[in-house]
């Protein structure tokens, strides 16, 4: 008799287990997923504000290094992560000279000096 009273015993231990790592692994999938639409997300807007850069303002600006930069401060900060995704928003389809004017405040720090 103590057979089926242990089975049990070690069948709900089992149950608990599962339910615990099925938790974990939900957290972890979410985690992942939403870190990784913030960099994408990131990527994009300082591709488009780099280029927006070199489109306005100086033609010999190296939009792959900037992105690098821009890239590599918003995966270390969710401020800039913000500030880039700011930028980007703001000059949506202005023209060069209304962005300036704009969306000053919004795209400081975002596009540096070489």
């Amino acid at each position: 008799m103590s057979e089926p009273k242990n089975m049990n015993k070690n069948m709900k231990t089992m149950r608990a287990i599962t339910g615990v790592l099925a938790a974990v692994i939900g957290m972890v999938t979410v985690a992942a997923t939403t870190s990784s639409c913030d960099t994408v997300d990131a990527a994009f807007d300082c591709q488009q504000v780099c280029t927006r850069y070199k489109d306005c303002y100086d033609s010999n600006y190296d939009v792959g290094k900037c992105r690098d930069r821009c890239r590599a401060n918003a995966e270390d900060d969710a401020a800039k992560r913000q500030k880039a995704d700011d930028c980007e928003a703001c000059i949506g389809d202005k023209s060069c000279l209304s962005a300036t004017f704009s969306c000053a405040t919004q795209c400081a720090g975002v596009v540096g000096p070489q």
